[in-house]
């Protein structure tokens, strides 16, 4: 689908590892800001400390990991990103792993290994290697890596950031910054731990969802489908953490797999009613065709929903369409803080992933089931060389979606700590319902939640509840009513009134109003999930309408138009033709004045050439495997004619050859051959003589390394005299016999019976620098006479070694 010491809390020992700001960037900052603590011994020792700046629990910034999981498997690649939400920004980051309760002073106290994504953003620290941190201080709000999870029987890691933004480091050793994995139990191997924190908040939240598009031909230009690119329709809810909707590593349902491959919600819509004990809101939204429009054009999908105590994650998927079975979506994002209150936004950057229903590698792909199905993943940029989103460098895909979550309201009493701000405090608390009863004034109760879902999802009659607490009895001696009150109910769209066995589903979200400027029109719909047994027609409406108000401050010139209708088919049936589309105004200019903007539109259009049959042909058949198992090779492809040939020329081409690139080919040491042997280094006593041969090709990609070079054996002239003057007398006639050789070469003359001799030659370079070498010198045949007797008249050849101290 390529870290820093710990923060001390500040009670350590300014011994202990800390998240550091690397060298060079915080040079930058004033004296003021960082205070260097003494260098200790310990592993990644240098340590910048700002003063007074620590914030616990602070959600600007945040550290997550893909997927959200609370395990980790040994040895599997995780994306970790660390992002600030808009509009903040940071300069610098540090970014550590440590096994859990390690300091991080040593060097097996860090677990797992980073991966750098882009070398443009992100490096490692020169002086602690094991840490990330930025290539250069600027503005940024979003960097990524990969981390590798360290081998089977670590325990649990902590992954940590520190954030530097103006001139302010923040340290964090819980929060936000802060991620805690542990190692994955075998037994559940390649499932994603739901939250298994309980949520504290108090009353409800009512949040927005609005999903931002960004696939289009200019983000992902790889194959990308024209003509029928689009987003399914929005599915998914507000849910406890006893129901999963979909995960990462886990099988997609049925309703999952009939999004995931046909984008159709309805299957997956049966599946959250089913669990209406689980749900709270079914989050719906329309699809969107094509998949990117610029929003003065037409408003972003969104959807509300509301979430509580027991139902506080918040899941949903949409397909990118075409594809084989490709996503997008988030899985169980909580919505509770720590802090017992509501997350004010979430903004989450998309990037597809594959349902593992069908094994399809690129946009439009024919079906192909994946048998047996697999797990849920992410997509990577090295599936596949055929996939649009390959990469042969690796690196992470470029976001296809974002996804903001906005909170818009709160009701019931809230119990959170901490607000978000001063103005968080009461703007946006709904209005609470005042229901009149006879509680006694010396019954002090907290307000009435919100009703829960009906017992019922059919029109079968169920019960619904309410609860409050008791939070003062001041008289004792009078009695306080029930904190719990229940309520008749039936599933959506039934009704005691009408007596209607049609069962509806609920109004899917209102469509964006239809105008961009002044009064228009917005709808909503719903669908019917179950018509009456007697056959009759359901006469409950299934959509509505209503005015709708947007920019109430257009200029008294504003032309309203209705949308471009479809292209008209082209004037002409072959050859070159003309074809237009119409668009009408909706509200005249309120001054008076005419409306300037065009209401048709014209352009060319090319049908076959006339008097001739156009091409049938297939689609391309999938590439052919390399020709090769290693190096350059071809692959092929090909097509078939549909067409009768004698119906028309077809001069397309049926097959296609490319090049395509292995693994180099291994290549194994070559050597010459070995030299003759050397003349023996004594003249008399025990020696040696060696031989040589040289590399002609050293060994490349894994072929077999080069054996040796070099040989030696001994050698034995004759015994040496012990009798030194004997031995000298000997040294004296060989050193004479030798000059009077070297004499007879200089003259040319004869030295071996019945041939005449040209001189020796100089001695050859040696052949190596050191490690033992050899030289040559040749004497060849200048005259041969014809009465000789002997068989020696012959060229000559010498051989001595050389240069044979150590390399």
């Amino acid at each position: 689908m390529r870290l820093s010491p710990a923060p001390p809390r500040l009670s350590r020992s300014p011994a202990l590892l800390a998240l550091a700001l690397p060298l060079a960037a915080a040079l930058a900052f004033s004296d003021e800001t960082l205070d260097k603590v003494p260098k200790s011994e310990g592993y990644c020792s240098r340590i910048l400390r700002a003063q007074g700046t620590r914030r616990e629990g602070y959600t600007e910034f945040s550290l997550r990991v893909e997927g959200d999981p609370d395990f980790y498997k040994p040895g599997i690649s995780y994306r970790v990103t660390l992002s600030a939400a808009p509009p903040s920004y940071f300069r610098g980051f540090t970014l550590i792993a440590l096994k859990e309760n390690r300091e991080g002073d040593k060097e097996e106290d860090h677990a797992g290994t980073f991966q750098i994504i882009d070398e443009e953003e992100t490096q490692f620290m020169s002086n602690c290697p094991v840490a990330v941190t930025e290539s250069t201080p600027r503005r940024r709000t979003r960097i990524q890596v990969f981390w590798i999870a360290p081998p089977a029987g670590t325990g649990c890691v902590i992954l940590k950031a520190s954030i530097v933004q103006k001139r302010i480091i923040y340290f964090q050793d819980e929060g936000s910054l802060t991620k805690k994995l542990c190692e994955q139990d075998s037994m559940f191997d390649g499932v994603t731990d739901r939250p298994i924190l309980d949520c504290c908040a108090c009353g409800t939240a009512k949040y927005r969802l609005t999903f931002y598009g960004n696939w289009s031909e200019k983000t992902h230009p790889k194959d990308y489908p024209r003509r029928a690119n689009h987003w399914s329709a929005i599915i998914g809810g507000s849910h406890s953490k006893n129901y999963v909707l979909w995960e990462y590593g886990g099988y997609a349902s049925e309703g999952v797999k009939q999004v995931a491959e046909l984008g159709s919600p309805v299957k997956m819509e049966e599946e959250i009613r089913q669990q209406s004990d689980e749900v709270l809101t079914v989050i719906k939204a329309k699809a969107q065709w094509p998949a990117w429009q610029p929003l003065n054009v037409r408003a972003a999908p969104s959807a509300e929903f509301s979430v509580d105590r027991t139902r506080h994650l918040m899941s949903f998927l949409t397909m990118m369409g075409p594809s084989p079975d490709w996503n997008v979506g988030l899985s169980a994002e909580d919505l509770c803080t720590k802090e017992c209150g509501w997350v004010q936004k979430v903004v989450q950057d998309l990037i597809p992933w594959d349902a593992g229903t069908d094994s399809g590698v690129t946009y439009e792909s024919p079906n192909k089931p994946t048998i047996p199905q697999e797990k849920i993943r992410p997509l990577t940029s090295l599936d596949h060389p055929q996939s649009p989103f390959y990469d042969p460098e690796g690196g992470s895909i470029t976001q296809v979606a974002r996804v903001v979550i906005e909170r818009i309201a709160r009701k019931g009493e809230q119990c959170n700590i901490v607000p978000d701000n001063v103005d968080d405090i009461v703007a946006d608390l709904a209005p609470e319902e005042k229901d009149e009863d006879d509680t006694p004034e010396t019954c002090i109760y907290s307000n009435w939640s919100p009703w829960s879902a009906c017992s019922s999802s059919t029109c079968d009659r169920g019960k619904r509840m309410r609860q409050r607490m008791l939070k003062a009895q001041l008289d004792l001696s009078v009695p306080c009513p029930d904190t719990q009150d229940f309520q008749p109910c039936m599933g959506p769209g039934c009704s005691d009134e009408d007596g209607s066995t049609c069962t509806m589903s609920e109004w899917i979200t209102w469509s964006p109003c239809s105008i961009s400027c002044g009064l228009g029109m917005r709808s909503r719909e719903r669908y019917v999930k179950q018509f009456p047994e007697d056959g009759s027609v359901c006469t409950l409406p299934t959509e509505e309408t209503e005015k709708c108000t947007v920019n109430e401050e257009c200029s008294p010139s504003s032309c309203l138009m209705t949308e471009w209708g479809e292209w008209d088919e082209c004037s002409a049936t072959c050859g070159m033709g003309m074809k237009k589309r119409h668009r009408m105004v909706k509200m005249s200019p309120a001054d008076g004045s005419m409306c300037k903007a065009e209401t048709s539109q014209a352009e060319k259009c090319m049908m076959p050439e006339c008097h001739t049959i156009p091409c049938l042909l297939s689609p391309w058949s999938e590439w052919s495997d390399c020709s090769v198992t290693c190096g350059k090779g071809m692959r092929t492809r090909q097509r078939m004619l549909k067409s009768l040939a004698e119906l028309g020329d077809c001069n397309e081409e049926l097959e296609q050859v490319e090049k395509c690139m292995l693994p180099e080919c291994p290549i194994d040491c070559e050597l010459t051959e070995w030299s003759q042997w050397s003349e023996c280094n004594k003249s008399c006593g025990k020696g040696h003589m060696i031989r040589t041969r040289t590399i002609q090709m050293e060994p490349q990609f894994g072929g077999a390394p080069c054996p040796e070079t070099v040989q030696r054996k001994k050698c034995r002239i004759r015994k040496c005299l012990r009798n030194p003057s004997i031995q000298k007398l000997r040294w004296r006639e060989a050193r004479e016999s030798r000059r009077s050789e070297q004499l007879r070469e200089e003259s040319g003359g004869e030295q071996f019976p019945g041939c005449r001799m040209r001189p020796w030659t100089a001695w050859s370079e040696c052949t190596k620098l050191c490690g033992g070498g050899i030289q040559e010198r040749y004497m060849t045949v200048k005259k041969r006479f014809k009465s000789s007797q002997f068989t020696s008249c012959k060229d000559k050849k010498e051989i001595r070694a050389c240069n044979v101290h150590p390399c």
